[in-house]
């Protein structure tokens, strides 16, 4: 299991982790205007999508904004 954490603030918008995420869990958040003004990308509150830590969204983020976490089974989360 993941968990994304995405700086809204230095966020343009770009939807590269949109459409990266395998689970569709990304989305532009149309009704946020950031400092920047731009509309930033937010994670769902999915309860039934859960984030697996692939860190795909990151990986293409070009302001490296994005920050993935994965849970190993018995352990504390780790940065990915």
């Amino acid at each position: 299991m993941g968990k994304i954490v995405i700086h809204h603030e230095g966020c343009k918008g770009c939807r590269y982790c949109v459409d990266s995420c395998p689970r569709e869990l990304i989305y532009i958040n149309t009704e946020q205007i950031n400092i920047l003004g731009y509309n930033p990308a937010h994670v769902k509150d999915d309860p039934e999508k859960a984030c697996v830590g692939c860190s795909l969204c990151a990986e293409v983020c070009p302001d490296v904004l994005i920050e993935v976490y994965r849970e190993k089974k018995g352990a504390k989360k780790e940065h990915a």
